[in-house]
């Protein structure tokens, strides 16, 4: 899937676009029912491209799994979104979920977000992924 993002992603293209392919390869991941990019604004997430049901559109920075991984500059794992304090719900049908910053110049620009219906559905192997994929998508910020 690295190798399929690396491909796709064109530098002399508008942002927009890119995100947008990026985020229809990363549906192809399995149990997955959302997966997308926030931007960061001020202290503010905005929705960009995404994949899924109609979601948040704008987040601040600290609330929620995206607002906390913007803020705490980390990856963030949730195996249960209905025990991690703050969690903001945009869909029922979310179990877990997993967040992953993309930086540019040691700041936080944009977050992957990811949600299951499934409980527990993202591990390290993910992880390591979506950090190889914020790390290709920083060159384009």
């Amino acid at each position: 899937m690295l190798n399929k993002i690396k491909a796709i992603i064109m530098p002399e293209l508008p942002l927009i676009s890119n995100l947008s392919n990026v985020s229809a390869i990363l549906n192809e991941l399995e149990d997955i029912n959302w997966c997308g990019f926030y931007l960061v604004e001020g202290d503010t997430l905005f929705l960009g491209p995404f994949q899924g049901e109609v979601a948040c559109s704008a987040i601040k920075v600290g609330k929620g799994v995206c607002g906390t991984s913007v803020q705490e500059k980390r990856t963030i794992i949730v195996p249960d979104v209905n025990k991690f304090v703050g969690h903001i719900a945009c869909s029922s049908k979310s179990k877990s979920e997993i967040v992953v910053p993309i930086f540019k110049n040691n700041n936080v620009v944009a977050v992957i977000d990811i949600d299951s219906p499934i409980i527990d559905r993202f591990h390290e192997n993910e992880k390591n992924l979506l950090e190889s994929v914020a790390l290709e998508l920083s060159k384009i910020f």
